[in-house]
Parts: C-alpha cells; sequence; structure tokens
C-alpha cells in the first residue's frame, strides 16, 4: 500500500479530541484523509488538530439535531463531502433501574444512541452520492452483552448495533459499508472516571475497581485506544469491501 490510501477522503470523527476518537482521527490523518474531529471542548479539539496534522477542529454537540446539522454542513463546505463517518461520542455512567430517572435515561440516549444516528443521517447523502461510504459505530461489549449495573448504557450500545446493522441492510451492494466496534475497557478518561464511581458505588477502593474493570478484559489489561484505531482503520482501507454488518469485538478474547 502507497500509504495514502485515503488521500482526497474527509472523515468526520465524534468525540474526537481524546481517547479512542482521537485515536481513530490519528490513524485516518496518518492514510491521507483530511479528518474534522468534534465535540463539545473546543479548546480540547483545538490542542489536538495542533498537534496531528489532517486534523481540523469542529465545536458539535452530537445531542442537539440543529448541532450535528450545522456541523457537518460547515465541515462539508470546508472539506468536501463526508465519506468516512465515525460515531463515537459516547458517555458511559453507571445506575441501576431503581435509582435512575427518566432524565438519566433520555440523557444517555441523547448523547450515546441519537447522537450516532443524527451523525450518520446528515453523512449517509454524500455518501450515496459518491457511491462510497464508511460509517463506524463506537459500541462496546455491552453491545453485545449486559454490564451489571449499567442497563441504560448497555441498552444505548445495544441500540448503535441495531442501527448499524439495518443501515447495513438498506445499503446492500451500494459501496456503502456499516460496522461497529465493540471493545472491552480502553485506557482512557472515562475508565479513570469510571474507576471512581465504582469505588464509590461499591464501597471498594479505586485499585480494586480498577482491577476489577481489567479482568473483565479476558486478557487481563487494559485496551490501547490505539488497537482500537487500528480496526477501525483497516474498515476504511481497500480489502475490506465485504466486511459489512459486524460487530468487531476487541476484547482480549471471545465474549
Amino acid at each position: 500500500m502507497s500509504g495514502q490510501e485515503l488521500a482526497g477522503r474527509h472523515a468526520l470523527v465524534t468525540g474526537g479530541g481524546t481517547g479512542i476518537g482521537l485515536a481513530i482521527a490519528r490513524a485516518l490523518a496518518g492514510k491521507g484523509a483530511q479528518v474534522t474531529i468534534t465535540g463539545r471542548r473546543a479548546e480540547v479539539l483545538e490542542e489536538a488538530a495542533a498537534q496531528t496534522p489532517g486534523l481540523h477542529p469542529l465545536a458539535m454537540d452530537v445531542a442537539e439535531p440543529e448541532s450535528v446539522t450545522a456541523g457537518c454542513a460547515a465541515a462539508t463546505r470546508a472539506r468536501g463531502p463526508v465519506t468516512i463517518c465515525v460515531a463515537n461520542a459516547g458517555i458511559a455512567e453507571g445506575k441501576s433501574l431503581t435509582k435512575m430517572d427518566l432524565a438519566f435515561w433520555r440523557r444517555m440516549m441523547a448523547i450515546n444512541l441519537d447522537g450516532a444516528m443524527l451523525t450518520v443521517q446528515a453523512c449517509l447523502p454524500a455518501m450515496r452520492a459518491e457511491g462510497w461510504g464508511r460509517a463506524l459505530f463506537v459500541s462496546s461489549i455491552a453491545g453485545l452483552k449486559g454490564l451489571k449495573g449499567a442497563p441504560a448504557y448497555t441498552a444505548s450500545k445495544h441500540g448503535m448495533i441495531g442501527l448499524m446493522r439495518g443501515l447495513s441492510e438498506d445499503h446492500l451492494g451500494t459501496g456503502l459499508t456499516f460496522n461497529a466496534l465493540c471493545p472491552g475497557y480502553v485506557e482512557t478518561e472515562i475508565v479513570a472516571r469510571n474507576t471512581e464511581a465504582i469505588a464509590a458505588r461499591a464501597g471498594i477502593s479505586q485499585e480494586d475497581a480498577h482491577a476489577m474493570m481489567v479482568r473483565t478484559n479476558r486478557h487481563k489489561r487494559l485496551i490501547a485506544p490505539e488497537e482500537v484505531a487500528a480496526a477501525a482503520l483497516w474498515l476504511c482501507l481497500p480489502g475490506s469491501e465485504s466486511v459489512n454488518g459486524q460487530c468487531i469485538e476487541i476484547a482480549g478474547g471471545q465474549m
């Protein structure tokens, strides 16, 4: 391969300023794509873009339909049609069904599920017009099995996979593919925050909470964001055209 297989492509990565999203954005830019990274914190996006050529910051809130519509339109005006869409933005919070209220449930769905739908919906017309497109949904192992103590999060991640599978069936043979990445616990800010939350909720030390997450991964270590990014990149490169409607587990073993 030439090393610039994605030259001329415009990618959009939500939640692209940190963690998995930033790792995916860097991987795509490394293959020549121009990558718009979005998120709610402009200063975080700007700092990330300043460190990597080919990354372009854009403040956008995936939970707000108007923000997604305006953001995707602005990105398109600046760098052309988006044909690689990575729906990565999300939150991970645990709360039992008896302790959550409707506002908690709706916030989880608005960011994780509605946000993914709105982002792909905004990018889909350009993909269809180009006759080529890659839509990636960053789900979770919680999209494939129940995650104890987090029914709302589990439901939102299952929903992303259902959305992906439906879209893949709608676009068979069109040059567009839709796939989901399902990582286990990844070494990101979210895991750091969850360590504190789990420790407080379970009445255990942060060290024990961290060890509990590590043990959940089948190979007994946290996953590097770059490992998830490598899978995302593969799904966008030549040779992956027949991988469609799939859930790629990145969890150190069979789930």
